[in-house]
């Protein structure tokens, strides 16, 4: 609402208030980057073989220290051996996973498989039910349930030894979300992109030797889990949403909430400020009507489209993200070495993002960053297939680490793409509905990455094929850079009319609106600002 934002101007967009909300919000990317990737970390699975006969678990007494050396289910000296006892490992760094102390390995894998999978179901539902709970009870105390509710999901999970067990304290562990707001329109992107770049960065980095001090799967899911009790505090900082008050007529809590950022950050407000925004609000109110819902995005050919194309281009995108960001075994070196090295793209993917998306355009970023990491996963498949693989470890984890990178920036652009190509009359909902589906597919991640047991590089194939695919569709969207965003579905659906598959915004010249509505469209339209 552009009177919200010219009232935060009084009380104080770019303040003090403001540097503590972004501090809070880099606090809530490092401990969700431990929550989040704790799916992988307690799951690494270590060199073992079987052994014969009821042993102690060595730890790797007999087995190789060679990183890339095979692991084995059945006893090495009994070829009419068709199941395994016992197994012994070769723990990363002392690091004793779910996998190694369960046996959740070979015939058993499956079960690691199932309880992650869980993790998706429960990310799906509770953006569905904390969403909704979000516009009725507001937005501060479900961020703080939301994380509560994730902090309990983890400390059950150490008590999860069974796969009835794992499976359902990792779905309650799925349950989690995030806000932010009171931030200066023109900071929220960069200040936002860096927060995220720099924190979630770091926290990722962090996550896997957290577990080597921690040298358990338990230890490391309490540390992580523990630190998440800071959140509820957040309630004695952070004002509720201004603008879900005003959308739910609870005024004088609206007013109290801008009276306590004017307080922290310094300013001083006359009573009639908070009077005129108030009566401005309820006048534009009296005028709001009922405008159209989700299923209009599908009701004319170019609008469904663009619209399924986008939601294929969020199941791709988040999808590959998930996958090879988890994707760090099998590759030569110690996952931990490999996680890290991997999540080191995070930061230079948004600092990309920040530098060129309003240079060559929203169609081009999205495109070009899927291709370059589908062309890098599918030659990291080519390699693995090779039966030398072993000694190629370093060409293999840096064609890996650049595919990562590659889907780090498509997925961190993906969000402002959707954004902009909806038409403002449905763009809430059609985002939140472009979100949950690209989030519903991560559910396939963890089968896909479980392809290795048949066939080794058969992970990198499945997602470089799944990328480039993503790649083409991308090719069929309008491009948004410098053009008359689209306010209604009528707009919606000529948006981009004249566009072929090999326009790009870096090589046209910049102009207000390049694109060429329909003759009913509305001569004067202003381009949205939303």
């Amino acid at each position: 609402m552009l009177e919200i934002d010219k009232i935060l101007e009084k009380c104080g967009d770019c303040h003090r208030l403001q540097i503590i909300m972004l501090l809070l919000f880099s606090i809530i990317n490092i401990l969700s980057s431990t929550h989040y990737y704790s799916q992988t970390i307690i799951s690494f699975v270590p060199k073992y073989r079987c052994v014969e006969g009821e042993q102690n678990y060595s730890q790797a007494s007999n087995i190789s220290n060679d990183p890339v050396a095979p692991s084995s289910c059945l006893p090495s000296n009994n070829a009419t051996a068709t199941h395994c006892d016992y197994y012994e490992y070769d723990l990363y760094m002392g690091y004793e996973s779910l996998t190694s102390e369960l046996n959740w390995i070979c015939d058993n894998a499956w079960k690691v498989t199932l309880g992650q999978s869980m993790f998706f179901i429960g990310s799906v539902v509770g953006t569905l039910i904390f969403g909704l709970l979000a516009d009725v009870l507001g937005r501060l105390p479900i961020l703080i349930l939301a994380n509560i509710i994730a902090m309990l999901g983890n400390i059950l999970t150490i008590f999860g030894t069974s796969v009835v067990r794992f499976s359902i304290f990792r779905f309650i562990s799925g349950l989690a979300t995030d806000i932010m707001e009171y931030l200066r329109p023109s900071l929220r992107t960069i200040g936002l992109s860096l927060c995220i770049g720099f924190f979630y960065c770091l926290g990722s980095m962090m996550a896997p030797w957290v577990a080597v001090v921690m040298q358990t799967w338990r230890g490391f899911l309490l540390a992580t889990a523990i630190p998440l009790i800071v959140v509820p505090l957040f309630y004695f900082i952070v004002p509720e949403s201004v603008q879900w008050l005003i959308s739910k007529q609870k005024y004088d809590k609206a007013t109290a909430s801008l009276r306590q950022v004017a307080k922290i950050n310094g300013r001083t407000l006359d009573e009639s400020v908070y009077t005129e925004f108030i009566n401005d609000c309820k006048r534009k109110q009296l005028y709001v009507k009922v405008g159209p819902n989700l299923l209009g995005l599908f009701a004319t050919p170019r609008l469904r489209r663009n619209t399924l194309i986008l939601f294929f281009k969020s199941m791709v995108i988040t999808l590959c993200y998930d996958a090879v960001s988890r994707n760090v075994q099998g590759l030569g070196i110690s996952p931990f070495v490999m996680f890290t090295l991997s999540a080191t793209t995070i930061l230079p993917a948004c600092l990309l993002l920040i530098a060129l998306q309003d240079r060559i355009g929203r169609k081009a970023m999205a495109s070009m960053s899927l291709l370059l990491s589908g062309i890098f996963i599918s030659c990291t498949g080519v390699i693995l297939f090779q039966s030398d693989s072993e000694k190629n470890v370093t060409l293999i984890v840096t064609l890996s680490i650049i595919g990562r990178f590659g889907v780090t920036v498509a997925y961190n652009s993906g969000a402002q793409y959707a954004t902009e190509l909806i038409p403002t009359c449905v763009r809430g909902q059609g985002v939140a509905a472009v979100h949950v589906v690209g989030y519903a597919f991560t559910f396939f991640s963890t089968y896909i990455l479980y392809t290795r047991h048949y066939f080794f590089p058969l992970p990198e194939i499945i997602l470089g094929f799944i990328s480039l695919l993503g790649a083409a569709l991308c090719l069929l969207l309008p491009e948004t850079l410098h053009r008359t965003l689209p306010n209604s579905l009528e707009d919606g659906e000529n948006f981009g009319k004249n566009d072929r598959w090999y326009t790009f915004s870096f090589m046209e010249k910049r102009t207000q609106s390049v694109d060429t509505l329909s003759s009913s469209t509305i001569p004067n339209q202003q381009p949205d600002t939303s």
